[in-house]
């Protein structure tokens, strides 16, 4: 199964990903430039070799990129390396897929070490199986089975895209994907397959990535939490936008928001009063705008009731907090209107009010 895209959003662009996705491009390109002889070259001086990270055997000072004594830096350097463009290319759809929502529920710079700490773990793995191997290990793989590691445990049942025997493309839940996938690694490694792919290091990278996810995630990100719930978002706005018309409505177009987001922006607000030391509750949700030219601050969970959105005093004709007030119970309330803070989306009108 080739996973293609996933229907997970994410609330911060994954500059960690895509930042990595370019890297491991660009060396794969110089290397490519080296010719044959030099690419071989390349391998054995930037791989990460088992016999020589034990200390069995040693690299002639032409062939050695570090000194002696800093060989275990090679852990770091072969995860930028690959074989060719099949290898490539599947390592980077792997991370363009997974790696951005991975990024999402850590933040950038813990995103980076997680990766480097998973490659770590899976070149270590890989040359525990075999101590005494004088072949040059590179890729990505081992990092990114980490990540994908992680994504098991974050998302399991986010809806994966995938392309089944070069023939079906239909939505599999991440559960069943990484599921077989590394299912995959672990069959392949215990009946001893032995045609240059380092399983072990697939296999002790995902493992890193399932132990790692705790101790790296944000706080308010739960394990094991499914999918995204798919509810209709509409009024996206950001700080500083400003309505064009009194008669205007809100934009309708979908996003679905993880479910942590609204707990997110609850927890910022709550820090943010107690370094003021301000008693308001952090929950109050945005208030209406005061003319045309005030700007809107809708943040993840601020809810709006009733169908006129033009007219501020409208009366609500949902029970609970007032038209302009947050909700606390989306359930209870049934919320028609939910305002997230994405950037981008272009203003459009509902066309009900346009008086």
């Amino acid at each position: 199964m080739l996973p293609i895209k996933d229907n997970n959003p994410t609330t911060l662009t994954p500059w960690v990903t895509w930042g990595l996705i370019a890297v491991n491009v660009l060396v794969f390109l110089m290397t490519l430039s080296l010719g044959h002889r030099g690419i071989i070259r390349a391998n054995i001086e930037y791989g990460a070799i088992p016999a020589v990270l034990f200390g069995h055997v040693e690299l002639p000072p032409e062939l050695a990129a570090f000194p002696p004594g800093y060989e275990f830096l090679t852990i770091f350097t072969a995860m930028f390396m690959h074989g060719g463009w099949m290898h490539i290319g599947g390592n980077m759809l792997y991370l363009w897929v997974f790696g951005n929502n991975v990024e999402d529920a850590m933040g950038h710079w813990r995103f980076l070490a997680f990766y480097l700490l998973c490659g770590v773990a899976a070149a270590l793995g890989h040359a525990l199986a075999d101590t005494s191997s004088q072949i040059p290990m590179i890729g990505a793989s081992g990092a990114l089975a980490g990540v994908l590691g992680a994504y098991f445990l974050l998302y399991p049942k986010a809806r994966v895209l995938v392309w089944f025997f070069w023939v079906l493309i239909f939505y599999v839940p991440a559960v069943v994907v990484l599921g077989f996938w590394i299912g995959m690694q672990v069959i392949n490694l215990s009946s001893g397959v032995n045609d240059g792919v380092a399983w072990a290091a697939h296999v002790a990278g995902f493992a890193a990535g399932l132990m790692l996810i705790p101790f790296f995630k944000y706080r308010h990100v739960p394990l094991w939490q499914g999918g995204p719930k798919q509810q209709p978002v509409f009024g996206v706005y950001r700080p500083g936008r400003y309505r064009n018309s009194k008669g205007g409505t809100s934009p309708e177009f979908r996003f679905d928001a993880p479910p942590w987001a609204a707990a997110y922006e609850q927890e910022k607000a709550e820090k943010r009063n107690a370094r003021r030391g301000s008693s308001k509750d952090a929950t109050t949700g945005t208030q209406p705008p005061q003319d045309s030219r005030t700007p809107w601050v809708w943040r993840p969970g601020d809810v709006i009731y009733g169908d006129d959105l033009s007219n501020k005093n409208a009366p609500s004709n949902k029970p609970g907090p007032q038209p302009w007030g947050p909700s606390t119970d989306h359930k209870a309330n049934e919320p028609k209107r939910l305002g997230i803070g994405v950037p981008g989306v272009p203003r459009k009108p509902s066309g009900r009010n346009r008086d």
